[in-house]
């Protein structure tokens, strides 16, 4: 009977202690609860307050400008005159008067070849038509005087004008065998060898005038309707990146390509320190004698896709707690011409208009942003920018 009451007893006491360690277990429960509840929402009232700082970018103003209307190509520059020196005739190289690269003026002589032979024959000749002349004097003085055939007369002139032919035959030999500029120009790399027995038809050298010089390009063929003989055009190249050459138009292709729609066009320009070179690789821009007032920008604040062209104009705008503020707003835009670190706008903005000219990348529709012009480069038409 004891034995029964104390078992009841424990087994009381085991109950107990389960129902405390549960009522323990639950109040842990709700106090972690309880934590994690405030600290989420002390996260939540965190997140409504929270503001994204502005970003930081540089501005530039909508610029009305005046711009000069020119078409823009890429040409290769070719020479006014250029030929390929050769002897007529063959001969012996005698005497080389020039240097490979050398300018040479026309009537200059370059090569003359080995006229000895020429040179005798010509001498014999001459003595042929001295003879014959004076055969001829003295069957003239013989018919006035009836002494002597109509024949006879006939003959000695006969004579007289093939002696003097043979003698402008052989001039002509030797002077072939002179070979001279037959402009002014610039010599290439010399082909032939002092003692060297050139064949006819034998190339000696290039001759190529560099002053002045032909730029020719192509354009659309809607340029057709503005340009005109004379108009004005300017060259730059690569190769002397600081410098520039005026020039004219001077030839309009009278046809157009049929399967780019484009016609070639020529341009003059001087090149009196021979800087040009027949052959390179030239930018060439045609220039129109009316200028046009056009809205610019920097390059640089333009966002590029494939939807349409955006700007990021900067507003002043007012806060909820009446703050004042800069926030960046979208526009879209369409572009025209680009010169340099500029592009035109042809519509979509105004002029006096702040826009974002760096940093726009990063930003959104409505974004705050703070303007820092202190690092902002300066848009040019020319850049010439500066290495280091």
């Amino acid at each position: 009977m004891a034995a029964s009451s104390q078992q009841r007893v424990t087994r009381v006491s085991k109950r107990r202690m389960w129902i405390f360690a549960i009522l323990a277990l639950l109040v842990v429960v709700v106090i972690l609860a309880g934590i994690k509840a405030g600290q989420i929402g002390k996260m939540i009232n965190a997140g409504k307050s929270f503001a994204i700082p502005p970003e930081s970018v540089t501005s530039a103003k909508v610029e009305a400008v005046e711009w000069q209307a020119s078409r823009s190509a890429v040409g290769t520059l070719i020479a006014v005159r250029t030929v390929t020196l050769a002897s007529e005739v063959a001969g012996l190289v005698r005497d080389i008067r020039f240097d490979s690269g050398m300018f040479v003026r026309t009537g200059d002589v370059l090569v003359k070849l080995d006229t000895s032979t020429e040179e005798g024959q010509l001498a014999a000749a001459k003595a042929d038509a001295d003879l014959a002349r004076a055969s001829l004097q003295r069957q003239r003085t013989l018919r006035q005087a009836q002494a002597s055939s109509p024949a006879d007369l006939d003959a000695a002139d006969a004579k007289a004008k093939q002696a003097a032919a043979n003698v402008v035959t052989l001039q002509a030999n030797i002077a072939k065998k002179t070979i001279r500029a037959p402009f002014d120009g610039r010599v290439s790399i010399r082909q032939v060898e002092l003692g060297q027995v050139l064949a006819s038809g034998t190339a000696i050298a290039t001759l190529t005038a560099v002053d002045p010089v032909h730029a020719e390009f192509w354009l659309p063929q809607q340029a057709l309707a503005e340009l005109r003989l004379g108009m004005q055009a300017r060259l730059r190249t690569d190769v002397f990146p600081k410098a520039t050459w005026d020039g004219s138009v001077t030839m309009i292709n009278p046809e157009v390509d049929v399967n780019t729609r484009n016609v070639r066009i020529r341009a003059t320009f001087p090149n009196q320190d021979g800087r040009l070179r027949p052959g390179m690789f030239v930018n060439v821009e045609v220039l129109s004698p009316e200028k046009r007032t056009v809205q610019v920008i920097p390059s640089t604040a333009v966002l590029y896709a494939p939807y349409g062209d955006s700007v990021f104009a900067v507003e002043e705008k007012k806060d909820p707690a009446g703050n004042a503020g800069l926030i960046a707003h979208q526009k879209f835009v369409r572009l025209g011409e680009r010169r340099g670190d500029l592009v035109a706008v042809v519509s979509g903005l105004n002029a006096g208009e702040t826009i974002v000219s760096s940093g726009a990348f990063k930003l959104r529709n409505g974004a705050a942003v703070v303007v820092r012009n202190d690092l902002a480069p300066k848009a040019e038409v020319s850049p010439t920018p500066v290495d280091r």
